[in-house]
């Protein structure tokens, strides 16, 4: 069998697409191997709709349960290699087992650098988080943790000075901090704490605090993570010779989310943009509406 579309990731990119592509009525395949970044984020509370906060979890759920409903196929595999083959690809999967299709959409979006903590995970997107922008709101004027390494570490910091000025930074992962920075971190009256940290400590998804390696403990409700070095999943990309950025971003048509190749397109935070799960759908959607275009074409 031959799918008119593959996307490899079932994110809240990639499900969106499969809608659309779905809605079209074309044979549609996802593949995924569960362990996303929206698979461990426990709620996102800047999305349209959810004013409450809704889960990732939640999101994909009823995403998956939506593209079934038409006909989109779902396989759980871990895809390790692409490559054109006589006009189609064919996607290899970890289990050996092998798909094709017309077009191909890359979804796979960004590993974060997240620190071995016991307890962390049940905490992410509740108490934990790793976004100023989709969460520096929960922090408003309450205190808060920013662990971390080095600059990254400090440029969080900083940043979240704009919803609270109760802010401390434990360099955690013993990045050197720039002279300026380490002043503009003092002028906002933010603690830099060079210990490590031995353990956080935690009720299921509540932060409580963290106990240092030299034995103190500091108490606390919220912390952000800021220790540099997420990596994009452009390693299929690299195997189709797709077009990269300096940061290991794919770059794709603004308009389209086509890559440099032919019948090729991205979605989602593999892409340059703002890595909210709002955009996120909106490049699914898009590159959607181009993939149909293209096989109305072909």
């Amino acid at each position: 069998m031959v799918y008119d579309c593959i996307i490899i990731g079932g994110g809240v990119a990639g499900l969106q697409a499969a809608i659309q592509l779905g809605r079209y009525q074309h044979k549609v395949l996802v593949l995924d191997d569960g362990k996303g970044r929206s698979s461990m984020c426990h709620c996102y509370h800047n999305l349209l709709g959810w004013p409450d906060g809704v889960s990732g979890e939640k999101l994909r759920s009823l995403g998956k349960e939506h593209a079934l409903r038409l006909g989109v196929e779902f396989e759980e595999e871990r895809v390790e290699t692409v490559e054109g083959l006589d006009g189609v690809f064919g996607v290899k999967t970890a289990k050996s087992h092998e798909f094709f299709g017309r077009k191909l959409l890359l979804a796979t979006g960004i590993k974060d650098n997240l620190p071995l903590f016991d307890g962390l995970l049940p905490c992410l997107g509740k108490s934990i988080f790793v976004c100023p922008d989709c969460d520096g709101y929960e922090i408003l004027d309450k205190p808060a943790l920013v662990i971390g390494s080095g600059n990254a570490g400090a440029s969080m910091a900083l940043t979240l000075t704009y919803w609270t000025k109760e802010l401390t930074f434990i360099n955690h992962g013993k990045g050197e901090i720039d002279a300026d920075l380490k002043d503009k971190l003092g002028g906002k009256g933010i603690r830099i704490i060079s210990d490590g940290i031995s353990k956080i400590h935690t009720d299921r998804s509540d932060f409580l605090g963290v106990t240092l390696f030299s034995g103190e403990y500091i108490e606390c409700c919220f912390a952000f993570l800021a220790f540099g070095g997420n990596k994009p999943n452009t390693n299929l990309a690299f195997q189709l010779g797709v077009e990269l950025e300096e940061n290991k971003h794919i770059l794709v048509d603004p308009r389209t989310k086509m890559t440099s190749m032919e019948n090729v397109w991205a979605a989602g935070d593999i892409i340059v943009h703002s890595e909210q799960a709002a955009i996120a759908m909106g490049d699914g959607i898009q590159a959607a509406i181009w993939i149909h275009k293209s096989l109305l074409e072909s």
